[in-house]
């Protein structure tokens, strides 16, 4: 099959869904592959399976690969190092993130942070000098001489607590130039953030040029407050007044949308509340009188805001490979997207596919 396009035009439904997307760094496929799952998240996964699930994203066009330190404390890259093989392959775009170090735990357990790996444990370093070493073993990893993007980890409000500021003019003063200087040398070739919380991204966005933001979560079928006016909703247009592009990552909102029948058990990584998972119902019950897979709207949504150029949807096997390219290629009708406005599940003034 031919692969995805390297930019994905929005349906002409309003005049603000015809405006032109941000003029990134570098073009980047609609579609990614989350390698989260590629680090044992959650569950155990082969390295023979991880290889399958790699093999069959690439053959169906899937050149867009998202990776951290993080992700099974290295395990994530040294797998996708080696499914990708040559370095050289043509159109395969590779992200990966600094601002943690991995560390041996002393007893060789397993560190409470999802990843079912023992050994290793993750910790926050936004220095200079951590993030040239953190970058120097992705590198090594993932077998590679240079990523095409690299991404500031996890900084935000709710991350850090009370270290907050402290970690942010860290991030500021040290993390984030010493980023700029590995894009200027050709090691990166754009930088940004990779955050789970919209409030530092507008903190982050007037005070240091960025190419993207990787926004997990918080733009996704289930919750659409960023892709309104109003509260929340900065982050995409000043996003998109930058010139910054928007990557979509946990589409599926960490396994509640990804199932085709039924809400999974989880909401950001955590399991869900009553009230989310009513929510979440509803909108299985729309998509299923309308004859759609929930997980295709999912997938589909985000790219119809201006600001957003790419979806990144976590694989773990070779048939999720399959279903992820299938639901994006999926058409979806409008009356589905009028049906869930008509509900209240789509944010007043939120674009749509």
């Amino acid at each position: 099959m031919n692969s995805e396009p390297p930019t994905r035009s929005v349906h002409p439904a309003s005049a603000t869904a015809r405006r032109s997307r941000p003029a990134a760094a570098l073009a980047v496929p609609t579609l990614g592959f989350g390698g989260a799952a590629l680090g044992n998240l959650y569950h155990a996964l082969s390295d023979q399976r991880a290889a399958q699930a790699i093999e069959q994203a690439l053959a169906l066009g899937v050149r867009y690969f998202d990776t951290a330190p993080f992700y099974g404390y290295g395990l994530s890259e040294r797998r996708l190092g080696a499914g990708l093989g040559d370095p050289t392959r043509d159109g395969v775009i590779i992200s990966t993130k600094v601002g943690r170090r991995i560390v041996p735990t002393e007893d060789g357990a397993a560190a409470a942070d999802g990843f079912e790996v023992r050994g290793h444990r993750a910790l926050f370093d936004y220095s200079r000098e951590g993030v040239l070493r953190s970058l120097d073993s992705s590198l090594e990893r993932l077998r590679r001489t240079h990523v095409d993007i690299l991404l500031l980890h996890d900084v935000g409000r709710e991350t850090h607590g009370a270290q907050h500021e402290r970690m942010l003019h860290q991030a500021l003063d040290e993390a984030l130039p010493a980023m700029a200087h590995l894009k200027a040398t050709g090691v990166c070739r754009a930088i940004g953030i990779g955050v789970n919380e919209p409030a530092v991204c507008l903190e982050i966005l007037p005070r240091f040029p960025l190419d993207f933001i990787l926004l997990a979560g918080r733009y996704t079928l289930l919750e659409q407050n960023l892709g309104a006016t109003g509260a929340g909703g900065g982050v995409l247009e000043e996003a998109l007044r930058r010139g910054v592009g928007v990557l979509i990552g946990g589409p599926f909102n960490s396994g509640l949308l990804a199932a085709p029948n039924a809400p999974g058990e989880t909401y950001n990584y955590r399991p869900v509340d009553a009230a989310t998972r009513q929510r979440a119902e509803r909108v299985y019950e729309i998509c299923a009188e309308e004859g759609v897979d929930v997980g295709a709207a999912a997938l589909q949504f985000p790219l119809a805001h201006p600001a957003v150029v790419s979806v990144i949807a976590g694989i773990r096997s070779a048939q999720e490979a399959a279903s992820t390219v299938q639901r994006m290629r999926t058409p979806l009708p409008a009356s589905l997207w009028e049906r869930l406005r008509s509900a209240g599940l789509l944010a007043a003034g939120v674009l749509t596919p």
